[in-house]
Formats: structure tokens, sequence, C-alpha cells
């Protein structure tokens, strides 16, 4: 699969041919960016893909935005994001990690490791950082990279970068989020995972342990 920006996007021409779509089509013009973990130069190239108007329309894909292609030929929304595993330790010296409950949105209620999108020219160890920064009011320092986590969800795909984490400043003040709790292993199963996350619980259990 290979990642692309949408530089620009018009109606499919065809001229007077009859194709027999049902609904309208449009053409995307994409180039290839960063974000493809084994970008080749000579392999990755421009390309120029059809998709029905009513289809980019329900994916948000517009001009700008970063989309997907599976080896398949389907595209999908690419959404880009950071999350920092935070671990430290209760006064009875078990390790435990911060989790925090969504507050806003599509995934409200579901429990997630704390963090947000990647912005333009930020690396993505600067993006969790500020991330923190803001929703929860604290100093973090990325440790190491973690694990990468690749989900469908069924309207985009997520590319979430996990870092371990640790505090250099702050209480961890809920500024977005609806609630949050430090686990330790045998509370990690507690709380209602949201899909992309649970797919690493088994990671961090190995981490508490």
């Amino acid at each position: 699969m290979n990642v692309f920006k949408v530089k620009r996007i018009t109606e499919a021409d065809y001229g007077c041919e009859d194709t027999g779509r049902d609904e309208p089509m449009a053409l995307l013009f994409l180039e290839p960016v960063s974000d493809n973990a084994d970008l080749n130069a000579d392999t990755v190239k421009e390309k120029r893909v059809e998709a029905a108007e009513s289809f980019l329309e329900k994916q948000g894909i517009s001009e700008g935005k970063k989309v997907i292609i599976f080896d398949n030929g389907e595209i999908r929304k690419y959404v880009r994001v950071v999350a920092a595993i935070i671990i430290a330790e209760n006064a009875e010296s078990k390790k435990m990690v911060f989790a925090t409950q969504r507050g806003y949105g599509e995934f409200k209620d579901g429990w997630e490791f704390p963090g947000g999108k990647v912005e333009e020219g930020e690396t993505p160890e600067e993006a969790i950082v500020r991330e923190i920064k803001e929703e929860l009011d604290t100093d973090i320092k990325v440790e190491r990279f973690f694990y990468t986590i690749e989900h469908d969800y069924p309207e985009f795909h997520l590319s979430m970068d996990c870092f371990i984490c640790s505090i250099v400043n702050g209480d961890l003040v809920l500024k977005e989020h609806e609630a949050a709790r430090w686990l330790t292993i045998d509370k990690l199963d507690d709380v209602d995972w949201l899909p992309a996350d649970i797919t690493i619980i088994d990671k961090i259990r190995d981490l508490l342990d």
C-alpha cells in the first residue's frame, strides 16, 4: 500500500462516450508523500485515479487530503496520528499506563492512549509532545518508538505511531477528555478500548509485566 496527497480533483472526462455509469465520477491527481515507509522515487510515481463523487464526499476526500491505495486498488482516506504510552509506577512499585476516555466525536466514550494528528512539517515525536501539552497541559519526554498501528475504520485508514513517554512536568489535566485512568496490568481489560488501540493491549501487557 502507498500513501498519496490529492493535488487536484476534476470531473472525469469521457467525451461523448456512454460509460454506463450510474453516478458522476471524479479524477484524482495524486502525488506520493513521505508517509510511505518504503517510498522509492523510482517505483512510486504520481497517479491518476477515478472515484465516484459520492464516495469522495462520504470519505471526506478533497484536495490537499491524503489517501492510501492498497495493492488491490482500493482507495481510502488516510489519517496519520501519534499516541503516547505514558508509563509510571504506583505506590506499590507496580507499573501502570495512562489511558483517556474520549469526550467528543464519533468515538465518544471510547478509551484510548492520548495523542492526536501529525501536522504538516512535524515529526511524529514533535507531534506527540505538542498534543500532550495541548490536551493534558503536561510536558513529556519521548523515550523511544514503540509500535505503529495500521487499522482500517469503515471510512478511513488510521496509521498511529506509538511512543513510550515519561512525564517531565505537569499533572495530566483533562482539557478535552471525559475521564482518565492509570491502569495496571490486571486492569487493562476494565475499559472499553477503541478498535485501533485494543490491537496493542497485549504488547502493553508485556510492558507492564
